[in-house]
């Protein structure tokens, strides 16, 4: 890229930063997108350390999300986007190809329901579990744990894994013929598995080998998440 070029390209998207927990699995999600359209260059990330919890401290929560998650999107006129979702948007909406949130009607509606899909049954779940019924973030930040209720979301994540398992026998992508938002999702659900350990079950063969192509894109594999679980 030359400098005339990169100096363009820099004119063209407002100054960007996220609040990010480089190995988490939902900041993860975001950096895979900023990835797949070559936007992590324009992008000042700012550590906030889960196990520490920094992101549930009274500060974080009233100037930065009220949900005391990760990741945050704060752009250059101090607008705070939250929600990987929501993020995902934005970028999709600030640059062109590809479009990770589909650009027809129909495209947009499957995206979306497959990538809520693998929210709730499979990324969310994982978590409940992670927060529940394992160590978690550690006993500074677990302050009430429900070991029977993260047991059970353990097992909806497996039977997630089965159904996504089911999508991908028939089709290359979890909500069609190209990469999406959804994808990403599943991504970040397997990571959450793989920090629990939680296998994807052997008999689910085609989630196992979508994974494997997944693992090998780019935008993926240099994610500091995978180096760090590797």
């Amino acid at each position: 890229m030359t400098s005339s070029t990169a100096h363009r390209a820099a004119a063209r998207h407002p100054a960007m930063t996220i609040y990010d927990f480089p190995r988490g699995p939902y900041p993860t999600r975001v950096r895979i997108a900023l990835a797949e359209k070559g936007l992590a260059s324009h992008v000042r990330f700012v550590m906030v350390d889960l196990y520490k919890g920094e992101h549930k401290r009274p500060e974080f929560i009233a100037r930065k999300n009220y949900s005391g998650t990760l990741p945050v999107l704060e752009l250059d006129d101090g607008t705070l986007i939250a929600e990987c979702t929501a993020i995902t948007e934005y970028l999709d909406a600030l640059d062109g190809a590809p479009v990770l949130t589909g650009c027809t009607a129909r495209e947009r509606g499957v995206i979306h329901m497959m990538n809520k899909r693998a929210e709730l049954e499979l990324l969310d779940a994982v978590s409940v579990y992670f927060h529940h019924a394992t160590p978690g973030l550690g006993p500074d930040v677990e302050l009430y744990q429900n070991a029977e209720w993260g047991l059970r979301q353990r097992d909806k994540a497996v039977r997630g894994m089965h159904y996504f398992d089911g999508v991908l026998r028939q089709q290359p992508f979890v909500a069609g013929e190209a990469f999406s938002m959804a994808d990403i999702t599943v991504i970040a659900g397997l990571l959450f598995a793989s920090i629990v350990k939680l296998p994807v079950p052997s008999e689910c063969e085609a989630l196992q080998a979508w994974h494997a192509r997944m693992m090998a894109r780019e935008s993926v594999a240099r994610q500091p998440a995978y180096s760090s679980h590797a």
